[in-house]
């Protein structure tokens, strides 16, 4: 058959409107932005945001405990909460939309936003092809750093990952095109100004924490054009922070060194773009006790969103199991986003609330069904915890009483 010339001037003109799109946008980059500062905020206003399936039931147990450690504020009139209706997958479908305009003026209302999962229409599910909410909450508000914390004391794991969050595959997902029946072509966009701010914040991050190495990940032996400049980048980049060691990983090994218990504790800050960065946090969060346990933070200079990692779990929903669902996730971003805030300490108190109700005590268990506990009751399990003012001496107990001993 003779090339269809028509089909590929039609893909030239698809991919002329994609470049022109993301030309615009890099020139936006490059004015940047000033950072919030909390500490001049008064009132910060908390968005809570339900979202589909489990999670109105996950997000409603976050909330109880932000507003409890909150309470003092509250009433001094410094936080208010802000509750964020028709983030649906029924209303999104309904207005044709993947954040309503009306429900995007809300969230620009609030300087951060506590968010349960939200669902995508798959291809081929006869519904319509609207994008992820996620995608363009982070496209929409800039949230360019996707920060996702996994806590393991007993195996020395204290591992921050630093995803790159409005770029790669993710951000032209929508925008791939069928040239012939015969071949289907997506986009992946890595930029200079998008690379240099995440791997900024991950060596910033590092810095402020004491650690003392920042890891790259990417496949830039064969995706040499795009990874080939986000690792040159990196380099460039590390060369500013001397105290710390910069090494650089292939995706495909680091997924094993991660399951590798000769290695592993000896990462602690990686940066990498977005769709390694998704697939490698899971696994993280996998090892870490399931991706419920897990939680994330979508930082940007002006707003941030703070949601649990895994999705809206249909089919618990389905099996009459919401009720069963794990708020860990979710409750593990609300504690980043009090950090985020300026609470630090209250957030590190959750940190521990949880690493003691999920990996040392587990008085309650949760199995996602009814052999197991529902979220109401772990989360009355957690908020006792974290008033417990003895919360200090039994985290110490339990890092001690499960470290492996040096032998």
């Amino acid at each position: 058959m003779p090339i269809d010339t028509k089909a590929i001037e039609a893909a030239k003109e698809h991919f002329g409107k994609v470049l022109t799109q993301q030309l615009e946008r890099v020139e936006t980059l490059k004015k940047g932005q000033e950072w919030t500062d909390f500490s001049k905020i008064n009132p910060i206003i908390v968005g809570i945001i339900g979202g589909d399936g489990i999670g109105p039931a996950i997000a409603a147990e976050a909330q109880r405990i932000l507003e409890h450690l909150l309470k003092q504020q509250v009433d001094a009139g410094k936080v208010r909460f802000r509750t964020i209706e028709g983030l649906t997958i029924e209303n999104r479908i309904a207005k044709m939309k993947a954040i309503p305009e009306d429900v995007l003026a809300d969230i620009k209302k609030c300087h951060v936003t506590l968010k349960g999962p939200t669902e995508t229409p798959e291809q081929g599910d006869g519904r319509p092809n609207i994008e992820s909410a996620n995608v363009s909450m982070r496209k929409e508000l800039d949230l360019f750093a996707n920060v996702r914390p996994v806590r393991i004391p007993q195996d020395g794991i204290d591992w921050t990952f630093f995803r790159e969050n409005t770029e790669d595959l993710y951000a032209l997902g929508s925008q791939g095109i069928n040239v012939t029946p015969d071949v289907a072509i997506d986009f992946r966009l890595i930029t200079t100004q998008g690379t240099e701010r995440i791997v900024e914040a991950g060596f910033d991050f590092a810095k402020r924490n004491g650690k003392t190495k920042v890891t790259i990940i990417t496949k830039a032996n064969v995706v040499k054009t795009t990874d080939g400049k986000f690792l040159t980048i990196a380099r460039n980049i590390a060369k500013r922070y001397p105290g710390i060691e910069m090494d650089a990983w292939y995706i495909d090994i680091m997924t094993a060194q991660l399951l590798n218990p000769l290695r592993r504790s000896e990462f602690q800050v990686m940066v990498l773009p977005n769709l390694y960065g998704d697939i490698i946090t899971d696994e993280a969060g996998q090892i870490q006790g399931g991706v419920g346990t897990a939680g994330s933070a979508n930082i940007g200079k002006q707003f941030s969103m703070f949601e649990a990692i895994h999705g809206s779990a249909p089919r618990m929903v389905r099996e009459g199991r919401a009720q069963y669902a794990d708020p860990s996730s979710i409750v593990r971003a609300g504690a980043m986003l009090l950090e985020h805030i300026g609470f630090s300490d209250l957030g590190m108190r959750v940190h521990k609330a949880l690493d003691i109700c999920g990996q040392y005590e587990k008085k309650i268990v949760m199995t996602g069904r009814s052999t197991g506990a529902t979220g109401k009751d772990f989360g009355d399990y957690l908020m006792a915890t974290v008033r417990d003012p003895r919360i200090n001496e039994r985290w110490d107990g339990y890092v001690k009483a499960t470290t492996p001993k040096k032998s």
